[in-house]
């Protein structure tokens, strides 16, 4: 997720797509246990996309 993509983003939007990369940062957790995961720096990218979007809605409800 770019940034140019995150400040075009209205608070609703931005509340659900935390939510869908919290599921997916669950589900990657499950897989680095497992063994599964393929790449391992989904789940500091999805951190980090995480970290941005909580950024925006504080900057936009100040």
């Amino acid at each position: 997720m770019k940034k140019s993509e995150i400040k075009k983003m209205t608070k609703d939007q931005a509340l659900k797509d935390i939510d869908k990369l919290k599921k997916d940062l669950f589900n990657f957790r499950f897989q680095k246990i497992n063994g599964q995961i393929k790449s391992p720096s989904k789940i500091t990218e999805t951190k980090k996309n995480i970290a941005r979007l909580k950024t925006l809605i504080a900057r936009k409800d100040a």
